[in-house]
């Protein structure tokens, strides 16, 4: 049953389904990678995208606009990473435990809501596939990059917008001197804090429509924990990209393809036990992690609370 997954239509599929389930990926670790390179590690993504995703299809399935929830996803993760920004620059908390709390408030509140709000699966129309006009139709490329729906499209037209601002932008430049050397970037004018919590709250914004891509972009449904680990993956793809949109947008095509074939791997039946299956993107996020040969420096101030006058 090997051979099935090299037969044409299947590579396609593999290829196809890769795309889309990078989608979410691509938009928490475009945001992480904003707030870590001014300085802040934000281990509360994953609770973001839940309440992204709850707010998301929450409105969606009450109103039966998925625009209208795109926006309440952004605004929950906007608040969401205001309130990170709060604790991690203002009280300057430990931001892995910070971010921890941020991630059980997420978990726990996306959940008691779904409970008193729904209650039980349901489904939703959300964004629905859009077909490039003449792209769409090339034979084999049409089919895995041109049929997706807009947060799809977006989600990759992020990466080059981000790499742009990060590195040909004064306000990239910015992000990078404080994640650096925050003194020096103090020293010259620049406001640490402000730049610090405009990444944070960036983040935010973009892990709540990385949520809400999943509820109602892929899924269509809310469940309680839809996210599964997403958001910690997304944490570690910023390190394994080393924080560099295109870098990450690599990680998380590797991580995306693994997880469409341990799918197909299920859908065809090959004997392999589902569990591991399940398994081998995670696995491979690790290996990826223990084994890259690019050694690449972390911003030096990850982590670091600034206080001027320090440095």
């Amino acid at each position: 049953m090997i051979q099935d997954l090299l037969a044409p239509a299947v590579l396609i599929g593999i290829a196809s389904s890769g795309i889309r389930l990078a989608t979410p990926y691509l938009y928490a670790t475009i945001g992480e990678t904003f707030g870590q390179l001014s300085g802040v590690l934000n281990l509360g993504v994953e609770g973001i995208m839940l309440m992204g995703a709850y707010s998301g299809f929450y409105v969606t399935f009450k109103t039966g606009n998925p625009v209208l929830g795109l926006l309440a996803a952004i605004v929950v993760g906007g608040l969401m990473g205001l309130g990170m920004a709060i604790i991690s620059v203002t009280f300057q908390a430990e931001q892995g435990i910070s971010g921890i709390g941020v991630y059980l408030f997420g978990l726990g509140m996306s959940d008691l809501l779904f409970q008193k709000s729904l209650g039980t699966v349901e489904t939703v129309s959300g964004f629905q596939p859009v077909e490039i006009p003449f792209l769409s139709q090339i034979p084999v490329l049409g089919q895995i990059f041109f049929r997706h729906n807009l947060l799809v499209y977006a989600a990759f037209l992020l990466v080059p917008v981000a790499w742009f601002v990060i590195n040909k932008t004064t306000w990239g430049l910015k992000i990078q001197a404080v994640g650096q050397n925050p003194a020096a970037a103090d020293a010259l004018g620049v406001s640490v804090s402000a730049v610090r919590y405009a990444t944070v709250t960036l983040g935010g914004v973009l892990s709540g429509i990385a949520g809400a891509s999943l509820s109602i972009g892929l899924l269509n449904v809310f469940q309680q924990n839809l996210t599964s680990g997403m958001g910690f993956i997304a944490v570690a793809l910023v390190y394994f990209g080393g924080w560099s949109p295109v870098g990450v947008l690599l990680g998380s095509l590797l991580f995306s393809l693994v997880n469409a074939l341990q799918n197909w791997v299920q859908v065809l039946g090959i004997p392999i036990p589902s569990d591991f299956a399940v398994m081998m993107p995670y696995v491979l996020t690790i290996l990826a992690l223990v084994f890259a040969v690019r050694k690449v420096t972390q911003p030096a101030a990850l982590t670091k609370p600034f206080e001027r006058g320090e440095g």
